[in-house]
């Protein structure tokens, strides 16, 4: 009998076939059932895993029938507007839920998650690639060990220029054109604002109190698409409402700040900037620098280039995941990151673990940041109340007690 994991696969865009390639050199695991309302993608996707050696899987355009097949758990990596309806049916049914990320239009989603997880006690996993790269662990790390002391500020942004990506909807059925064409927020906050969270225990004894959002105008999209023939035509008529550039403060009970930025309609390098600041000093991911109090840096502008590249001799403080991970393992997706989430979702299956790494509270807090900075915009930027989804739990909840990234409490500090 086969004993590996056996996986469901829901939604096989660009996003299911990147988990796709991990899952499948993931030797304990099998995909076993895949759902897809293109059969394009269903035929493809069944070619890859015979291809690889495994049992050709169960085909369907209904996700309710790979919930109800037997699988061991349900990675749902749908378009953003459904990954809650086919979360809540998984979890309904007892299967235990991978939810791939993006920002919620709706807060009473966000509760529903909870609500469903709470009645239920089946496990879910918010699957936020960005807590595992080797950037963010490395300053989760540092702060954990006490290097940067007492943390103060966090930023973080999203910064990828996606203009190809949205206008190529129209033939490709991606999501991201209709988001852009009817709201205006912050929508895809997680990247930056889950490994930020994780740094200041945001629902484990810290939590956001209010925000503020800005939106510039919205120009990018439309002069894309006027410069690009395969566009000009067809989505002339378009108007978006998505700024190009949105700002957004968090205020935390703890004392921290923390400022946003998503900046994806612009040409512009790729980017997620994040930065924390302490009081012993400050790391920064778009510079690779760790810069210490009363260190080798000085502040000057001529010689503040020099701390570039400077968080390689940190790697001490790096998980013991990236300083054993393959080549294999890295290429599979987003640098190896993809890899080393999923495996950890897939260990905490086989242990039965109830509370997973990235759980509902931290799901239904991280996507409530694009309703609260719609509102925050449409307000005319005013400042909006943020939301307890623990419901006072989060003074009680505390990272594990042992190395368990991203939760990183240290079992052995590093001296």
């Amino acid at each position: 009998m086969d004993k590996r994991i056996k996986v469901g696969l829901i939604g096989l865009g660009q996003r299911g076939n990147g988990l796709m390639n991990n899952i499948l050199k993931i030797k304990d695991t099998l995909i076993s059932a895949i759902c897809d309302k293109f059969s394009d993608r269903l035929d493809n996707a069944e070619k890859r895993i015979v291809d690889n050696g495994d049992p050709a899987p169960f085909k369907t355009d209904d996700y309710l029938k790979v919930i109800a097949c037997g699988v061991d758990v349900v990675i749902v990596a749908t378009s953003w507007n459904n990954h809650v309806e086919v979360a809540l049916s998984a979890m309904n049914a007892g299967v235990p839920v991978a939810m791939e990320v993006g920002g919620s239009h709706s807060i009473e989603d966000c509760w529903a998650l909870v609500d469903c997880y709470e009645k239920t006690n089946t496990p879910f996993f918010f699957l936020e690639n960005c807590c595992y790269n080797i950037d963010e662990a490395l300053a989760t790390s540092l702060v954990r060990n006490g290097v940067l002391g007492e943390v103060v500020y966090c930023q973080g942004a999203y910064c990828h220029d996606l203009r190809s990506e949205i206008a190529g909807g129209i033939d490709t059925h991606h999501y991201r054109l209709e988001e852009y064409k009817n709201y205006c927020c912050d929508n895809y906050p997680t990247h930056e604002l889950g490994p930020i969270s994780k740094i200041l225990n945001i629902n484990r004894g810290n939590r956001f109190i209010k925000l503020v959002s800005m939106s510039s105008k919205s120009l990018g999209m439309k002069h894309y698409i006027k410069n690009t023939p395969i566009y000009a035509d067809r989505l002339k008529d378009i108007e978006f409402k998505q700024g190009d550039v949105v700002s957004t403060m968090i205020q935390c009970e703890n004392g921290e700040m923390i400022v946003l930025k998503l900046d994806t309609t612009l040409p512009r390098l790729y980017d997620r900037n994040l930065t924390v600041s302490g009081t012993k000093g400050f790391y920064c991911q778009s510079t690779n620098a760790v810069v210490l109090d009363k260190g080798e840096f000085d502040h000057e502008i001529d010689k503040y280039s020099k701390a570039f590249g400077s968080d390689e001799k940190y790697n001490k403080y790096l998980p013991e995941e990236w300083r054993a991970i393959t080549d294999e393992q890295k290429k599979a997706g987003h640098g190896g990151m993809d890899y080393i989430m999923l495996r950890h979702l897939f260990d905490a299956l086989k242990t039965k673990e109830k509370k997973m790494p990235i759980d509902v509270y931290d799901a239904a807090v991280w996507m409530s940041i694009t309703a609260l900075s719609e509102k925050s915009i449409k307000e005319g930027s005013m400042p909006v109340d943020c939301i307890d989804f623990t419901r006072g739990k989060y003074k009680q909840f505390k990272p594990l007690d042992t190395f368990k990234y991203p939760y990183i409490r240290c079992k052995n500090k590093i001296n």
